[in-house]
């Protein structure tokens, strides 16, 4: 299967989810790990855009589908009380 089919995929499986709430936990190199909480904005055909609110200051950070293709990007998204994990099994 292609790259870009498998890219396309995972779009098309963050798609529903747009508008609720998600847990980002991205490795940004040299042991060190981000992790936020915030809203899945939208979904664009090459990434992907999470609001996030950091004390009073909003922030829209946005990530590649290859992000979590390749594990960098972990999301966990929790909707109708099931939690769904992209990037990994486990979270």
């Amino acid at each position: 299967m292609s790259a870009r089919k498998i890219l396309a995929e995972i779009k098309q499986d963050l798609d529903p989810y747009v508008g609720t709430p998600i847990k980002v936990k991205a490795n940004r190199g040299r042991k060190k790990v981000m992790e936020k909480s915030g809203v899945l904005e939208s979904t664009y055909p090459n990434l992907f855009v999470v609001r996030v609110k950091e004390k009073s200051v909003e922030r829209r950070i946005s990530f590649s589908y290859a992000d979590i293709l390749t594990e960098t990007v972990i999301l966990t998204v929790t909707k109708d009380g099931k939690e769904v994990h992209f990037g990994s099994d486990k979270a």
